[in-house]
């Protein structure tokens, strides 16, 4: 017994719009314990739909329908779903006063279009939309299936998903379950790696354990399905503890934490601070810092360096070197660390020389060559390379320096502890 969500609609298959409802849709599935396997977008298409649909039942018992009930020809949903199970589509008055109302409050004539909104199958019952002209329905065409159909329109959806929808299914005795998931994020390991490490988690059934990579991250969420959140809670926590106890300082942290907010945390209790120097990254390292609200409290400022004439004025950095190594090399790493810690008057400082792309590089210093140093609070500097490849793009080399120099002093810190 799951659910299924068909979203329809030629302009999200043409990538015209996000498609957000998909995502809160599954969110308020697993937070009523609904078992969810598939989605699907389709076109404003009968013949389309009507196979999204055959298989869909066949595997489903709840299919929930997002777009395709406006007035205009290609609004085809409602119909297309009707045909599919050899209804007739039947006007109901109190639809059509309902949209003659509601245009009058708006001062604007209802036209003969908007009446096909009033049609819903015969046995369909009415789910109704308090902000917009295009109700939905709840029918049931057959045993063990359930249909209900909403508007496209984002802020309609949900409030006829929690108004209607949800008390409605409850009634019937879903939601008795809820699926809740914690998040546990991982930096400086690939997925093939940590998933070698955690294999057997994922035979788990109750909790279950998935991984999910992203651009220099790794993700294991880990879910269970429990009577209430507390329940659910309990069968998660020994799981995750022993992920992190595997992972060590590859581990950062859950859920909302972010390797900025990690970093931050850790100063904060060590009544340290932070200053950063940034060529390649161009103030993204500072963002990131002070995204985090209360951040002043550990991170003094920092400095953009983009041009050697601010390297040397400002930080301190040797002319004689840039001339000699160039901007993007270890001394000049090293020297940036120095020059802004002392200027900021900070316990630690990070800096960051490399070259994003798409031009610049050479065969002796390609696209994706970065430099990052961590001054500590005696002053001295350790220096890292990294070669992330010119296969990356620029704002993909420039995001992940910063979050490799986060990670840095994150595991610095760590192990100063």
């Amino acid at each position: 017994m799951s659910a299924e969500i068909i979203c329809v609609g030629t302009e999200l298959l043409l990538g015209n719009i996000v498609n957000t409802n998909v995502q809160y849709l599954a969110q308020q599935l697993a937070d009523l314990g609904i078992p969810h396997y598939y989605q699907s977008v389709v076109g404003d298409n009968p013949e389309r739909l009507q196979q999204v649909i055959k298989v869909a039942q066949s595997r489903a018992s709840i299919l929930i329908f997002t777009g395709g009930l406006g007035p205009t020809p290609d609004d085809l949903t409602t119909e297309t779903i009707a045909n599919l199970f050899d209804t007739p589509l039947l006007e109901r008055p109190e639809i059509v006063r309902d949209i003659a109302e509601k245009f009058a409050q708006r001062r604007r004539q209802m036209t003969p279009n908007n009446r096909k909104q009033a049609l819903l199958p015969e046995g369909a019952e009415i789910l109704p939309n308090p902000s917009g002209t295009a109700p939905g329905m709840i029918w049931q065409p057959q045993k063990d299936l359930t249909i209900l159909t909403f508007p496209g329109v984002p802020s309609e959806m949900r409030r006829m998903w929690e108004e209607t929808a949800v008390p409605y299914l409850k009634s019937q005795g879903w939601g008795e379950h809820i699926i809740y998931s914690r998040l546990l994020k991982f930096w400086g390991i690939g997925e093939s790696a940590l998933a070698s490490k955690v294999a057997s988690f994922f035979e788990l059934q109750n909790p279950t354990v998935a991984p999910y990579a992203m651009e220099g991250s790794v993700k294991l969420r880990v879910s269970a399905r429990a009577d209430s959140e507390a329940s659910a809670i309990q069968l998660i926590k020994p799981v995750a503890k022993q992920l992190q106890e595997i992972a060590g300082l590859d581990y950062v942290g859950a859920d909302e934490a972010t390797l900025a907010s990690v970093v931050g945390e850790l100063l904060r209790d060590r009544g340290e601070t932070l200053s950063v120097a940034e060529s390649c990254t161009g103030g993204g390292l500072g963002a990131m810092l002070t995204e985090i609200p209360g951040s002043s409290a550990y991170f003094r400022g920092g400095v953009i360096t983009y041009s050697n004439v601010v390297k040397t004025s400002l930080l301190g950095v040797s002319q004689e070197i840039l001339a000699q190594l160039g901007a993007v090399s270890e001394p000049v790493a090293q020297q940036m660390a120095l020059g802004v810690k002392e200027k900021l008057d900070s316990s630690w400082s990070l800096s960051i020389t490399g070259i994003a792309g798409p031009e610049g590089g050479s065969a002796y210093k390609p696209v994706g060559l970065v430099y990052i140093g961590l001054a500590a609070p005696d002053d001295s500097v350790e220096i890292f390379e990294y070669r992330f490849g010119e296969a990356r793009d620029r704002a993909t080399i420039r995001y992940i320096s910063a979050c490799h120099a986060l990670d840095r002093l994150r595991r610095k810190l760590l192990s100063d502890s």
